[in-house]
């Protein structure tokens, strides 16, 4: 990483708040990443608590990430026989002026993006992210804006195309001249968030119950999700008859802990058995393949919704469409069914504020380099 001095670089932060994560970048101008830092989630729908608790945990987190990186890396320097290295450093700035760490003046813009901070929640959201900016010494200027924006610009420096995302929640967005001009879902877990982790989750518990009362057909789920719990059973390990393994009374203890367990936790909470299901799935589970299936179906009906142009830029976001399992090789085979460009990878939400910081700083177009520095992508060519 290079060093940077105090006195005279100005600096951005971005700041994606997720249900389950919130995450953190301190960069210059040209997509340096100077800090990072992770917090707990903020959304307020989902996660619960006062969420400027986690976006300031996370800002100075990620400051105090730069403090140290910089201090390392300036002591590398000065202890470098006859100066070498001191190129690394901007301007050839001596090292030692780099030793106290980011002046918290110099971040002069943040972008906040946040699932849950659309519509209603907007104003809410803003006045945490505000009241954060303040606890964490930070007094530049603070923008707010919501999850679609930084996961879009994480994928793509492009002004035009879709976002389709599923992770703790789901939606589709389309862009154009940078502007969002059409969203569907993203309603939350109650209301929507069709395909999302917290949907496999809970569809996945449903069968599981179902399963357990004999109301359902056996599966395999009921061992993941008594794993995912930690909720002992007495269920035969391997193959769709786990459930049969259970006597009556069992039955009922099990799935008495697992209502427990669930209406304990967040609700974002219940997306991490998705992962289970994708397991299960691959498998060859039929319940968690109808499961993955269906999910897969409401997703790409979503990215119809938004009537995305022919060879639309589709940038995909989330754990589960980033991730190597069945509902997103379903999604992909389907976009590539309809002509869509090969998606590109949302990897790095902070980082994609982190440019919509940049642009809003320098009032031109983030270059492509600086937009790669920050956010991993590579736009060279499209991925699958």
């Amino acid at each position: 990483m290079s060093a940077t001095s105090v006195s005279g670089t100005p600096l951005v932060a971005g700041v994606d708040a997720g249900a389950t994560t919130t995450r953190c970048v301190i960069a210059t101008l040209d997509g340096v990443v100077l800090g990072r830092s992770t917090a707990p989630g903020a959304n307020p729908n989902s996660s619960g608590g006062e969420i400027s608790a986690s976006l300031a945990e996370a800002l100075t987190r990620a400051l105090n990430d730069a403090d140290r990186r910089i201090a390392l890396t300036s002591a590398d320097l000065a202890s470098t026989p006859g100066g070498i290295g001191l190129g690394s450093v901007p301007g050839g700035a001596d090292p030692a002026s780099a030793a106290g760490g980011i002046d918290r003046a110099s971040v002069r813009l943040g972008v906040l993006g946040g699932a849950g901070s659309a519509g209603a929640g907007r104003a809410a959201f803003r006045a945490a992210a505000v009241r954060a900016w303040r606890q964490a010494g930070l007094t530049g200027e603070v923008v707010t804006v919501t999850d679609l924006e930084v996961a879009f610009a994480a994928g793509t420096a492009e002004p035009d195309g879709v976002l389709l995302l599923s992770g703790t929640g789901a939606l589709a967005a389309r862009f154009a001249d940078g502007e969002l001009r059409r969203r569907c879902d993203g309603y939350g877990w109650l209301l929507g968030d069709e395909g999302s982790a917290v949907w496999i989750g809970v569809r996945a518990l449903r069968a599981v119950l179902a399963a357990l009362d004999g109301r359902g057909v056996p599966t395999t789920l009921v061992d993941a999700a008594c794993r995912q719990f930690g909720i002992p059973h007495t269920a035969r390990e391997g193959g769709e008859g786990a459930a049969e393994g259970l006597g009556g009374w069992q039955r009922e203890k099990t799935a008495q802990a697992l209502i427990a367990a669930a209406f304990g936790v967040a609700p974002a909470e219940l997306g991490r058995l998705a992962g289970a299901v994708s397991v299960a799935a691959d498998e060859g589970d039929g319940i968690a393949e109808r499961i993955c299936a269906v999910a897969a179906e409401r997703l790409l009906h979503t990215y119809d919704s938004v009537g995305p142009p022919p060879g639309a830029v589709v940038v995909l976001a989330g754990a589960v469409l980033l991730g190597p399992g069945p509902v997103g090789r379903a999604v992909r085979a389907g976009l590539r069914g309809r002509g869509a460009g090969g998606p590109r990878p949302a990897l790095d939400g902070a980082g994609g504020a982190a440019a919509l910081a940049v642009g809003r700083l320098t009032g031109i177009p983030v270059p492509p380099v600086v937009h790669a520095r920050l956010t991993g992508s590579d736009h060279g060519c499209d991925r699958e």
